[in-house]
């Protein structure tokens, strides 16, 4: 009688167990499914153009301006990542539209990363040197973002995901280089360089995401390189980046976002705009054809805001910088009028030095793949330095995400000096502020490593 009811009580609990197996099995063994989506912007020729340091203006446009989303899912958690053709922006133009993110489609603040490719040829969504945002443009460009991730969660379909790791070294250079003058080149002739100041990061990674039936639904590459350059110059464009991407979309199908990398220190300084775009096409294909199958268990997000402050500066020392660099690599009439740009923007920090603020940083996780969210025009050796340091073997950075709060150099890099140092709106933050932003990510790195599976 003991033996039936053994046998039983057995059969119960083996039962009970298949149940519970079966039921991890199904939550860890989910399907991958992702969404994406994009939402054009409309700008003209009135409005002010940003990445000048005065304010300029445009005549027409090449290719569109975009927010483009990527939705992805797995056992219902969501990762959101959305790409905007604008210079950057703020937190406090970004801060309510993760909030309605949150709110309306039910996926968590930490868990959304709004990146900004840079480009120096959309429209003004912030102040900086002698201007200010285009207020119009600017709602227009929350609003999309908005449109763009509750489509790309619409389309949400059964996904799996394929990557490779390319390259590409000739689009851009490490272009802080160090003159015989012992300035740092910033425009201007380059006759008397003696040595690039830090190095260039040409890694360029591809996630592709294909549908059961190979369909292609969404690619995403990653680079550092400042996003300049047009076909045809003085037009609005999404510049050298949007442009491949665009191209890639319609020859690839699916829907195609970049992801600015680590390039406060990074520019194309010998090349045309159409000869960048078609060797970025080329490295993003010719990468993608070596994608392999990449298995995807978990998503996961971290996020979390850091203090820094204001840097405290010398008005004498400052205008003696910009002043020397500008007489002998600008001339007049062009000196005087950067003069005084920097000039009025030091007037108006000089009452804010040693404020305390605060800024975002998050870190992503796609299966064994990592992404890193620092809120600035980061220099690339402190892209590197988080690279080195993450206890995921594939981690890549995009600048620009939640927030702006300037260049943010290294130590070496303050030392040295240059237009990404000298003090105004793009550059105000106290020195080591890179190095801490750094730290932070790679904590976020190694919690999201930790987690138990």
């Amino acid at each position: 009688m003991l033996l039936w009811h053994g046998q039983r009580l057995l059969c119960v609990w083996s039962g009970f167990l298949f149940v519970a197996l079966a039921f991890v099995w199904h939550a860890e063994g989910a399907p991958l499914r992702v969404g994406a989506a994009a939402v054009t912007l409309q700008a003209d020729d009135a409005q002010v153009i940003a990445g000048g340091i005065t304010a300029g203006k445009a005549s027409g446009q090449e290719g569109e301006l975009r927010c483009v989303a990527l939705v992805i899912e797995k056992d219902a958690t969501q990762l959101a990542l959305v790409a905007c053709d604008v210079l950057m922006m703020t937190r406090q133009t970004l801060d309510p539209v993760i909030a309605e993110i949150s709110s309306t489609l039910g996926i968590p603040s930490e868990h959304v990363l709004i990146n900004c490719t840079h480009t120096h040829h959309a429209p003004s969504t912030m102040r900086v040197h002698d201007y200010g945002p285009e207020d119009e443009f600017t709602r227009q460009v929350q609003g999309a973002i908005v449109r763009a991730v509750t489509q790309a969660k619409a389309n949400l379909a059964e996904s799996r995901l394929w990557f490779a790791l390319g390259e590409e070294r000739t689009v851009g250079q490490n272009s802080r280089l160090l003159l015989s003058d012992g300035q740092v080149y910033w425009i201007g002739p380059r006759t008397n360089v003696v040595r690039a100041t830090g190095p260039f990061d040409p890694e360029l990674p591809v996630f592709a995401f294909r549908g059961p039936n190979d369909q292609l639904q969404a690619l995403l590459f990653n680079h550092s390189t400042h996003t300049i350059g047009t076909r045809t110059p003085g037009r609005r464009s999404p510049s050298i980046y949007g442009l491949a991407a665009q191209e890639l979309e319609s020859q690839l199908g699916g829907v195609t976002l970049f992801l600015e990398g680590a390039s406060g220190s990074t520019h194309n300084l010998d090349l045309s705009g159409d000869e960048c775009v078609r060797r970025l096409k080329t490295s993003v294909f010719d990468t993608l054809q070596r994608a392999q199958v990449r298995e995807v268990s978990r998503l996961a997000a971290r996020k979390r805001l850091v203090k820094f402050r204001v840097r405290q500066f010398d008005e004498a020392a400052e205008e003696a910088a910009v002043v020397r660099y500008v007489q002998k690599y600008a001339g007049p009439p062009h000196d005087e009028i950067i003069r005084k740009v920097f000039a009025n923007m030091r007037r108006a920090l000089a009452k804010q030095q040693g404020e305390e603020r605060e800024t975002w940083v998050q870190a992503l996780r796609i299966g064994d793949l990592a992404l890193v969210g620092v809120p600035a025009e980061y220099f690339t050796q402190l892209g590197i330095d988080i690279k080195n340091r993450s206890p995921f073997r594939y981690t890549y950075v995009a600048e620009l995400a939640n927030d702006w709060i300037g260049y943010l150099p290294n130590f070496e890099g303050h030392k040295l000096g240059g237009y990404q140092v000298w003090t105004g709106f793009h550059s105000y933050a106290e020195p080591g502020t890179g190095e801490r932003i750094a730290d932070v990510a790679v904590e976020l790195l190694r919690e999201l490593a930790q987690e138990s599976p």
